[in-house]
């Protein structure tokens, strides 16, 4: 029972903007007293309209002796029990330091979208954001006259795809059909199409059952010597975080499985965190037989019910284990003991809107929360990473050998200027075909990567030479065979491919450059008795599609499969024994100081797919370039070298992980705008830091240098300009403070009116 000489709860506002959000104290009516507590939401009056109400989280309640006149009262508590813990509003408190987020941005990424509230039109009633976890199915009435009414282009689109496909999920018929989801529900109110609700149950893992025993997993004596110590470091009872670095089957999951079984067993609870979902699946399915429902699985692809419905199962405490993609790192777990995080180096760890937080970053304040160990993994770690662990500030644990036997694949690199010298100018080099009728002729199967989706990736007038472009972004748009379209892969426009030049009306427009879907016709003509599997964006549009295709290709559906950088990391299957690896070239002069890193550990990745089971493997490498370092030693699968040349190129030139980067992006749908926008914040930022650097007892705490402003990426996407400010630093409080200041002067300078801010740290600064 709180004290009742006066109440002050500490509010945070939901819409507040960042230039003045904060912790608002609001008086609780001597009626709530009792229901108000942190964690809770509540709705408040915020503004200066009388009626005007928000929805808030109380962050803290405290008594005090006196009533301000002027102080606000709570309107009404929302919830029955707190929905966040103390670690999760301390959690929050930190994303908004260390992000430049608002309270509510960070509240909105902690609490699953599921349980988001809304108010209502009267402002007094809240209604959650699902209504169950219902997919929409469509199909054709079969019992409709569709000379009863006339079926506009787009409709027709519809009704064609559905004739063609019987039934499509609606996310699926959008894409295929190239219209948007109200076309689809106009021809529903006319009767023409029907609308099936698949009703599935909401928590996917309530109904695991354990079919395997965890006594049956066997180590090598290097993978015994590896568990020995890190158990070691997870029983210590402080926080630790360690680096495994394992190249490809080396056996790394067996080792995570027995350390969450360990801290399992001793009282504890785990969390597993996978880079992407097409990763998901298969690591379920490998946990669930052997932990049964004691996983519960978080990723973006779960609709909003089945989200809601895990993370109440998280938080009763009848799920343990956590398996996820980034947002998995905000489970509401008690007690951690473990958080492993695969393949630690992938870039799908770092969020790409506010919070831009890191899930590596997430998981350390979690470790150090709960003592627990955090595990960082993966065959290429990232530069970071691994110079923590060279300098101790990491533990390194090492695996150099398959596991069972199965050894490295050989690799190739093949130079693709001799194939076009001799005259091949396809997307194939002959060694490639041939090794690819190789493997069908034994019934092997085999992986192709090119990270391009769509058909060909770029279609200008052979006349007047103009390119067609996305209107949104200026940039070319990637054609799509499959609906006759032309999209932009920034914004997601899209039309149909035109027939003529929209600027000289010539009828002639000539397309060049390959993507998955290219590929995939070219092989079903080079080889049309081959049972080919596309998988890329367009192809896993549904919420099955990655589970229900890779299980189809493990279990010998499919010969060859064709995919983005959604198949190169973390897939298990024996039978695969050729990869192929297309235009890798391009990511090599990606223009970002991480383009390198991804090139490497993509190459390193996909390759290591290859040879996994008992039987050799091998890959080729096409390239243009096959000099170049960082292709050779990811065919030698050497690690360890070109870390050190990676970081010796990033200690001259002043990047991660020998500085911070603060990366300040400027956004506005006219360019002027933007750019002056950069310009003056620039002016801003240098007085912050000047008056900073002037009252520091220590200045070595603000050595900085800026570069730009300058056009950032492309220069313009989603109808908005870019420029860009770069701050090389240390992160640390005193330049945060700096940047904080800034952003609130800009935020209230009316020459901003117009203009986008956001910061990201140590991020791409394309």
């Amino acid at each position: 029972m709180i004290s009742q000489e006066g109440v002050i709860a500490q509010v945070a506002v939901e819409k507040s903007l960042y230039s003045f959000d904060m912790l608002f104290d609001y008086l609780v009516p001597e009626e709530l007293i009792d229901d108000v507590r942190p964690g809770k939401r509540v709705i408040i009056p915020f503004g200066r309209g009388v009626n005007s109400k928000r929805q808030g989280l109380i962050f803290n309640v405290q008594c005090t002796t006196y009533k301000p006149a002027k102080i606000k009262k709570i309107s009404r508590v929302i919830d029955e029990f707190p929905i966040l813990s103390g670690e999760m509003l301390k959690l929050i408190e930190w994303l908004k330091e260390n992000t430049f987020c608002t309270y509510f941005d960070a509240v909105r990424t902690v609490i699953p979208a599921g349980l988001g509230l809304k108010l209502s039109d009267d402002d007094e009633s809240v209604k959650t954001r699902y209504k169950g976890d219902v997919s929409k199915i469509i199909s054709v009435n079969p019992d409709f006259d569709f000379l009863e009414i006339a079926l506009t282009p787009k409709q027709k689109a519809v009704v064609e795809i559905l004739t063609e496909y019987d039934s499509a999920c609606i996310k699926e018929l959008c894409y295929l059909a190239q219209v948007t989801a109200a076309v689809v529900n106009t021809l529903i109110k006319k009767n023409a199409l029907i609308e099936r609700l698949d009703e599935k149950s909401r928590a996917l893992s309530k109904d695991f059952k354990a079919t395997a025993k965890l006594s049956d997993i066997v180590f090598s004596p290097a993978q015994q010597k590896v568990f020995d110590g890190l158990r070691e470091l997870a029983d210590c009872g402080e926080a630790k975080c360690a680096l495994l670095r394992g190249i490809t089957g080396s056996g790394k999951t067996s080792i995570f499985i027995k350390l969450i079984e360990h801290a399992l067993n001793c009282g504890k609870t785990a969390v597993m965190l996978v880079p992407e979902i097409s990763l998901t699946p298969q690591m379920t399915e490998n946990f669930k037989s052997l932990f049964g429902n004691k996983v519960a699985i978080i990723h973006s692809n779960l609709s909003l019910g089945q989200r809601a419905d895990e993370y109440k199962r998280i938080k009763s405490g009848e799920a343990r284990i956590i398996i996820g993609t980034r947002s998995a790192v905000f489970a509401p777990l008690d007690n951690i003991g473990i958080i492993v995080i695969d393949e630690e180096g992938e870039h799908s760890y770092k969020s790409d809107r506010s919070p831009r937080y890191h899930a590596r970053n997430v998981a350390k304040q979690r470790a150090f929360h709960h003592n627990a160990l955090l595990l960082l993994a993966s065959a290429t770690p990232s530069i970071e990473s691994y110079h923590y662990a060279n300098t101790g500030r990491y533990s390194l644990f090492e695996l150099n050998e398959r596991f069972s036997k199965a050894v490295l694949p050989d690799v190739y690199i093949v130079d693709m200027k001799i194939e076009h010298e001799n005259g091949n100018r396809s997307d194939f080099s002959g060694i490639l075909l041939d090794e690819l009728a190789e493997n069908l002729n034994r019934g092997e199967q085999s992986l192709i990567l090119l990270n391009r989706r769509g058909y060909h990736t770029y279609a200008r007038c052979v006349k007047c030479g103009s390119a067609v472009s996305c209107p949104v972004c200026l940039i070319p748009l990637t054609y799509h065979i499959v609906n006759n379209s032309v999209q932009c892969h920034y914004c997601g426009y899209s039309e149909q491919m035109p027939n003529t030049c929209k600027t000289c009306n010539c009828p002639h427009i000539y397309q060049s450059g390959t993507g998955t879907q290219r590929i995939e016709d070219d092989l079903k003509t080079r080889f049309p008795t081959a049972r080919i599997l596309r998988m890329d964006a367009d192809t896993t549009a549904s919420k099955t599609a990655f589970e229900r295709k890779f299980a189809e290709f493990r279990s010998g559906e499919y010969d060859i499969m064709i995919g983005t950088q959604m198949v190169a990391k973390g897939l298990d299957f024996e039978n695969i024994t050729l990869v192929g690896v297309l235009a890798i070239d391009k990511a090599l002069y990606a223009g970002d100081y991480l383009g390198y890193e991804k090139t490497f550990s993509l190459v390193t990745q996909v390759v290591g797919r290859s040879g996994r089971g008992s039987k050799k493997g091998r890959a080729y490498l096409q390239t243009f370039t096959p000099e170049h370092y960082v292709l050779n030693l990811a065919a030698a699968q050497n690690y360890r070298e070109f870390y050190e040349q990676e970081a010796d190129v990033r200690k001259a030139l002043i990047f991660p992980p020998f500085c911070d980067i603060f990366l300040l992006c400027f956004s506005s749908v006219e360019e002027t705008l933007s750019q002056r926008a950069a310009e003056k914040f620039l002016v801003i930022l240098q007085g912050e830091l000047d008056t900073a650097t002037a009252n520091s007892a220590d200045s070595a705490k603000l050595p900085y240098r800026v570069l730009g402003p300058t056009k950032s990426g492309v220069g313009r996407t989603g109808g908005k300009y870019r420029h860009k400010l770069i701050i090389k630093c240390k992160n640390n409080a005193a330049i945060r403070t700096v940047i904080k200041n800034s952003l609130k002067a800009a935020l209230t300078d009316p020459d901003f009116k117009f203009t986008g801010i956001y910061v990201d740290i140590n991020g791409e600064i394309l």
